[in-house]
């Protein structure tokens, strides 16, 4: 199984469990891609829903592998308690993942074909409400589909604008992985790709000064002394990716980081320019327009900037097993 780009495709098994009366059933595989609900369901009324995102990979070795799905968890976790619903024990969640993967293995593209098995656990609720209320009722499913890239390779670079739009309040849920928060940027994304960009890059919505992510990435920027910046602020999502990145550009690649808040007025100081993110893991930023004018940025390195690319290739070897990474990052599921 292969597959050329970052879409849906229906794959014969996923993973239901249901939450009734205070508590979680066991769970099961189904064959059934299709969810039954009243039209008054939570979630349909008050989007009341969260998900997440990993990857499974097929090693040289033949070996099927995640990149740290115990973050996942318990991200997840948290995105429950925030959007008041029920969390799912991080063994349940590893059961699930183990039986959904291991049941759809023909769908995972082989090696070398640049490609992966994307996994999507979600939770909605599903008890009827009127009033403004949390569900009682809910359904965890876990998903999956083979992907390619999530942006076009042949444009290799990709090219950003600033939103006249904001993602996300100081005290709204930007830090989760909400449904929410990717509804409200569908709207600018159409716009972006109408204007000619492949994606937004929010500023904080306090000053419109801060930067903050794109609608579905963290960002990072490369000094000319070859020192990592990431923004910094509490409405951002915080990317297992962009933890991952930090980390080995310390302790493999011998790199500087920062984490802090970062004005849209500092961008042009900076070489390079990439988006970190499960969908994406590493993708180079060509340009930004920043108000009609454009910031360009180093990709002379196979579409990549120097660094940007040995990044990508540092993380990438660890996800197929190509290089040791920290212990605990790889869950062997085959």
């Amino acid at each position: 199984m292969s597959s050329k780009n970052f879409s849906y495709k229906a794959a014969p098994y996923r993973f239901v469990m249901k939450f009734t009366d205070g508590r979680w059933d066991d769970g099961y595989l189904s064959e059934d891609p299709n969810i039954v609900l009243n039209e008054s369901a939570c979630v349909f009324q008050y989007s009341q829903s969260c998900f997440e995102g990993l990857k499974a990979y097929r090693t040289k070795e033949g070996r099927i592998v995640c990149f740290r799905p115990d973050l996942n968890a318990e991200r997840m976790a948290d995105s429950c308690k925030r959007m008041v619903m029920p969390i799912v024990p991080k063994e349940k969640f590893f059961e699930a993942l183990d039986q959904v993967i291991l049941a759809n293995e023909e769908m995972i593209p082989e090696y070398g074909s640049n490609g992966s098995l994307y996994i999507r656990p979600f939770m909605i609720g599903t008890s009827s409400v009127l009033g403004v209320s949390p569900a009682t009722e809910f359904e965890f499913r876990m998903i999956v589909s083979p992907v390619g890239s999530y942006f076009d390779e042949r444009a290799k670079s990709i090219s950003l604008r600033i939103s006249d739009y904001d993602r996300a309040a100081p005290k709204g849920t930007g830090h989760i992985k909400a449904g929410i928060n990717y509804a409200m940027s569908l709207y600018p994304l159409q716009i972006a790709h109408e204007e000619g960009y492949d994606e937004n890059l929010y500023l904080d919505s306090r000053e419109h000064l801060y930067i903050e992510e794109t609608g579905g990435a963290n960002i990072f920027f490369i000094s000319h002394d070859n020192k990592l910046l990431f923004p910094e602020s509490s409405s951002i999502l915080p990317s297992i990716t962009r933890r991952s990145v930090k980390y080995l550009a310390e302790e493999y690649l011998g790199l500087r980081t920062e984490e802090r808040q970062m004005s849209i007025n500092e961008i042009d100081k900076f070489k390079e320019c990439g988006l970190c993110g499960t969908a994406a893991v590493i993708a180079p930023v060509g340009n930004i327009d920043v108000n009609g004018r454009r910031i360009i940025f180093d990709t002379s390195a196979d579409g990549y900037g120097e660094i940007c690319k040995k990044i990508r290739d540092c993380i990438q070897k660890i996800q197929y097993c190509e290089l040791d990474g920290p212990e605990g990052w790889i869950h062997m599921v085959r």
